[in-house]
């Protein structure tokens, strides 16, 4: 879907995390509120290092009381098996009929290895290797079973037809794997991945199995300069850089426009706080800062946190949205169902079909 002006649609999604919050129900209460505003999806964060409920479960728990909005948890890869960690997103893709993402993530410190008592912590770079290596053999496992396995054969009342399953075999640097899964193949074929690309040490791993990467920036310059990294990078992978959307990552605060004219706020943009870049202004005021980052070219839109997440949750969809909606900028609907066609993202072929593998 594209604008008026020839170039495609931006992408907004947001976060719906609250601290200390176990109510199924409020969760749910803000994935619809970003349903109707448009957005592309929601995230909710996921730590070993904190206490909270389990992202995917929540959001297990939301997809079928909502029915358009992408639904991304964050799953970390460290000290997690690969093959439970493939079939429990393959599971949420199913449950919402096709929306699902995962936000890959790792653990990187000796508190959250003591939780599990089986490796001590590995530094980044090896953190984020083994986070490549869980990403490859997951899309591996979502392509183990072709799109028709475990489809009954009307002839013969068989399930799971010759050449619908294939085994996987493979062996990463702390951990091997063979398959199939066990879970059919998602609606989607592959749930849409999701990198913070913010750090170094991610980018490599974003940048060849990321579908959506994002980028904490607190100026389009700096924003601009990892985007084109990333996309060089993804290039170099073999892949086509338009598959990967960038989106700048902000934590909004729209309590009131009095602070529009603050420094480092408002018309003078975000400033950085130990959450991240930080704008706080009012929806106008975020409006036009969204406006101008993606006409500018700098980024295909925005992940935005909400710091006081109702409030500023409902300003954002009922302000800013609707102003971008008005611009001809943002969808007044959603023209697809699934997360991939949300993005403008083809459904990836099996890559085992394509190659003729056997089972």
């Amino acid at each position: 879907m594209t604008s008026s002006h020839g170039r495609r649609l931006l992408h907004l999604a947001a976060a719906v995390d609250q601290q200390s919050v176990y109510d199924a129900d409020s969760y749910v209460a803000l994935a619809r509120l970003a349903e109707r505003g448009g957005l592309d999806f929601v995230t909710l964060d996921d730590a070993f290092a904190r206490p909270g409920p389990d992202a995917l479960s929540v959001l297990s728990r939301v997809a079928p009381a909502t029915g358009r909005v992408g639904l991304v948890p964050t799953v970390t890869t460290t000290h997690t098996e690969p093959f439970h960690v493939q079939a429990s997103v393959a599971t949420l893709d199913w449950v919402s009929r096709g929306r699902a993402g995962w936000r890959i993530d790792v653990s990187a410190t000796e508190g959250e290895a003591r939780l599990f008592g089986r490796r001590n912590a590995a530094p980044p770079d090896a953190l984020w290797q083994e986070a490549g290596e869980v990403a490859e053999v997951a899309a591996r496992l979502w392509d183990s079973r072709e799109d028709d396995a475990g489809a009954r054969d009307a002839a013969t009342g068989r399930f799971n037809r010759r050449g619908t399953l294939h085994h996987v075999d493979f062996t990463g640097s702390t951990f091997s794997v063979q398959g199939p899964s066990t879970v059919p193949r998602p609606p989607q074929g592959h749930p849409v991945r999701v990198v913070d690309a913010t750090e170094k040490h991610a980018r490599g791993t974003a940048a060849r199995y990321a579908d959506v990467a994002l980028v904490r920036a607190v100026s389009p310059a700096q924003l601009a300069a990892v985007r084109n990294e990333l996309r060089e990078t993804a290039s170099a992978f073999g892949r086509n850089p338009d598959d990967l959307r960038v989106l700048a990552s902000l934590v909004v605060d729209l309590g009131g426009g009095e602070y529009a004219a603050e420094p480092g706020h408002g018309g003078g943009g975000p400033r950085p706080t130990a959450r991240g870049p930080l704008y706080r202004g009012g929806p106008v005021d975020l409006a036009e800062l969204i406006a101008a980052w993606y006409t500018d070219g700098v980024t295909d839109g925005f992940h935005l946190t909400p710091a006081e997440p109702r409030r500023d949750l409902e300003r954002l969809v009922n302000g800013t949205v609707a102003l971008l909606q008005h611009r001809g900028l943002f969808r007044t609907f959603y023209p697809g169902s699934t997360l991939r066609e949300h993005l403008g993202l083809a459904r990836p072929a099996n890559q085992y079909a394509v190659a003729g593998g056997t089972s």
